[in-house]
C-alpha cells in the first residue's frame, strides 16, 4: 500500500492470468490502492484458452479498452528461446530455464503497455519465496527505472488460503470447485516447458506420481520403434524439420510433439533458487531437450575447438544471468553478442533419433563443416597429416611436467 512518502497509484498494469490468485489481486488493487487496473494476459503457448481471462476481467469491472491479451508465441521463441539455445544454456547441469526465459518478455510487454496507457505502476502475482518476483522486477527496472512495482504477496495481510477465498467470496469473485481445496501441485507452462512444484512434490525423496507429467508420455510407454528425423539450422537457429520450413513457434511446437510421443524431456531436480533456498521441481521440456542435442550436434562440425570450448566456459555465467533475472543486463547482452558471433557458420542439417526418452544425434552435415576425413582417416597413403610431427608437439607440452617431475624426484 502507498506509504506517506509515496505518491498514490492512479493506474497499474497487472500481469493477469484470469486465475483465482490474479483475480483476487485485481480486486485487491481496486480496493486497497483505489487504482484503475489494466490487465495484461500473455499467450506464451501455455495451452490454455485466454478468452475466459477477458470475460473474467470484464466481470471484475475492467473496461474493455483496459484489457490486453497478446499472442506472444512467435516473439517468445524467436527473440528469447532461440538466443538462449544458441548458448546451449543449462542451469546447474540440467535445467533448460523454461520458466526463467518467459519472465523478461512478460515484463517487457507490461512496461510497453504502462507507457502506452500512462500507468504509474506495474504488478505481478509472484510469491515472496520464489525467483519470479526477482525476474519480473529486475525486468521492470531494467526497462523503466522509476516505475512503481506492486508485489501483493509481499504486502497484503492474507495469512492463509482460507482468508484469500473469503476475500474472493466477499467480492463475488467466481471460485471453481477444484480451487476450494488445495491443488496437489502448482504448474507454470509455456511453449518451451511446463514446471510443477509444491505439495506432492515437496519431499525430494519421494518419486513424483505419474499424474504430474503433462507434456510427455512415460518413456516406458513410448513406441518400441525409434523415430528418426532431420533438423535444419541457419546461423545457430533451427529453421526446418524434415526439410519443411517452419516459423520459430511452429517448429518448437512440432519438436514438442515429437518429444511427447517418445517420452523425451522429463526432469526431476532440486535446484538452488536465487533467493537462497533449495526447491524440488518436475520439469518437462520435450522440444527443448531435442533442440539442445541437435544444436550441439551441428556445432560439433562447424565450430572451431577454441570457440566451442570458450562458449562452454561462458555458458554457466549466461545461464545464471537468465535464471536470476538479468536478461536486460549489459553483461547478458555482451555475452549474447559473443555467442551470436560464434553462430555465423552454424548452418547445416542434423539427423536425430528418439527412442524411449533418449535423444541421439546420428548424423550431421554442413557446407561449413570443419570435419576433414583426410585428416582423421586411419587409412594409409594420406599426406594431410604427418605422424612424426606429433613427437615434437608432445615433448613441448610435456616440458613443464618433466621439469616438475625431476624436481620432485630430487626431493
Amino acid at each position: 500500500m502507498t506509504s506517506p512518502t509515496e505518491k498514490p497509484v492512479k493506474k497499474v498494469v497487472l500481469a493477469y492470468s484470469g486465475g483465482l490468485d490474479t483475480s483476487i489481486i485485481l480486486k485487491w488493487l481496486q480496493t486497497e490502492y483505489n487504482a484503475e487496473v489494466v490487465t495484461f494476459t500473455a499467450d506464451l503457448g501455455q495451452g490454455e484458452e485466454l478468452e475466459p481471462a477477458r470475460k473474467k476481467a470484464e466481470l471484475l469491472g475492467i473496461k474493455p479498452e483496459n484489457i490486453y491479451i497478446e499472442d506472444l508465441r512467435e516473439e517468445f521463441v524467436r527473440d528469447f528461446v532461440f538466443p538462449m539455445f544458441r548458448a546451449n544454456t543449462v542451469y546447474e547441469g540440467q535445467y533448460l530455464l523454461g520458466t526463467s526465459i518467459a519472465r523478461p518478455l512478460i515484463a517487457k510487454k507490461q512496461i510497453e503497455i504502462a507507457r502506452k496507457v500512462g500507468a504509474d505502476a506495474v504488478c505481478h502475482g509472484a510469491t515472496g519465496k520464489g525467483n519470479d518476483q526477482v525476474r519480473f522486477e529486475l525486468g521492470y527496472y531494467g526497462l523503466e527505472p522509476d516505475i512503481r512495482v506492486i508485489a501483493p504477496w509481499r504486502e497484503w495481510d492474507f495469512a492463509s488460503r482460507e482468508s484469500l477465498l473469503a476475500f474472493a467470496e466477499q467480492h463475488q469473485i467466481p471460485i471453481a470447485k477444484d480451487k476450494r481445496g488445495d491443488a496437489p501441485f502448482s504448474v507454470d507452462a509455456n511453449l518451451l516447458h511446463s514446471s510443477s512444484e509444491g505439495k506432492v512434490l515437496e519431499d525430494p525423496a519421494v518419486e513424483a506420481p505419474e499424474f504430474v507429467y503433462q507434456r510427455t508420455i512415460a518413456p516406458e510407454a513410448a513406441p518400441d520403434k525409434a523415430e528418426v528425423f532431420t533438423i535444419d539450422f541457419e546461423k545457430g537457429d533451427p529453421v526446418a524439420i524434415n526439410g519443411e520450413a517452419l516459423s520459430p513457434a511452429a517448429l518448437l511446437t512440432k519438436l514438442n510433439q515429437l518429444g511427447h510421443d517418445n517420452g523425451v524431456g522429463r526432469l526431476d531436480l532440486v535446484e538452488n533458487r536465487f533467493v537462497g533456498m533449495k526447491s524440488r521441481g518436475v520439469y518437462e521440456t520435450p522440444g527443448g531437450t531435442i533442440l539442445l542435442a541437435a544444436h550441439r550436434g551441428i556445432e560439433s562440425i562447424t565450430l572451431d575447438r577454441g570457440a566451442m570450448h570458450l562458449k562452454d566456459e561462458l555458458m554457466p555465467k549466461y545461464a545464471s544471468l537468465v535464471y536470476n533475472g538479468f536478461w536486460f543486463s549489459p553483461e547478458r547482452e555482451m555475452l549474447q553478442a559473443a555467442i551470436d558471433y560464434s553462430q555465423a557458420k552454424v548452418t547445416g542439417r542434423v539427423t536425430v533419433k528418439l527412442y524411449k526418452g533418449n535423444v541421439t544425434v546420428i548424423g550431421r552435415e554442413s557446407p561449413y563443416s570443419l570435419y576433414d576425413q583426410d585428416l582423421v582417416t586411419f587409412e594409409e597413403g594420406k599426406v594431410a597429416y604427418d605422424h612424426r610431427d606429433a613427437a615434437g608437439f608432445i615433448k613441448l607440452n610435456a616440458l613443464r611436467l618433466r621439469v616438475a617431475a625431476k624436481r620432485d624426484l630430487r626431493g
